[in-house]
């Protein structure tokens, strides 16, 4: 491990220091490798490869013509990539949409674009979560744990 010093305004210090406090992390060093991991997970310069986990949501109006069909059939599009969506009506126009994502980091990150830039679409976010798995054992979890995924995907 190395040791890194820097300066940071007494602001900013204050501002971290709450942050260590709401938290409950034990050191400011702490504190500020989860930030560095924090904001290189959701770069886009790591690995276009990576396999990785991540949460794609968005807030769409769904009284746009057509929108919630082209939405949905951007997911069927890249059933293998979506694990599992949850679908929220938050008032009369306005709905919201969560979506588990699997696979290539690029591949996610094309979907995500693909459905935020969608027009209606009034906010997303790709919430990227490096993760490694071995491709070649399916999604079949060993019995040993007690528990067993079907390779089905849930719809909204």
């Amino acid at each position: 491990m190395q040791r890194v010093t820097i300066t940071i305004d007494d602001d900013l210090l204050g501002d971290l220091d709450a942050l260590i406090a709401e938290r409950g992390y034990q050191s400011r060093s702490e504190a500020v490798r989860d930030i560095v991991r924090e904001t290189l997970a959701g770069s886009r310069r790591t690995d276009a490869h990576e396999h990785v986990v991540a949460s794609l949501s968005y807030v769409y109006d769904h009284h746009k013509r057509e929108l919630a069909k082209r939405l949905t059939e951007s997911q069927h599009e890249h059933h293998d990539l979506t694990v599992a969506s949850l679908h929220v009506h938050l008032d009369e126009t306005q709905c919201l949409e969560i979506a588990v994502l699997k696979g290539h980091r690029t591949e996610l990150e094309e979907l995500a674009d693909e459905i935020i830039s969608q027009r209606g679409v009034r906010y997303g976010k790709l919430h990227v979560i490096p993760a490694a798995w071995d491709e070649d054992a399916g999604h079949s979890h060993s019995h040993e744990h007690g528990h067993h995924h079907a390779g089905g995907h849930p719809h909204k």
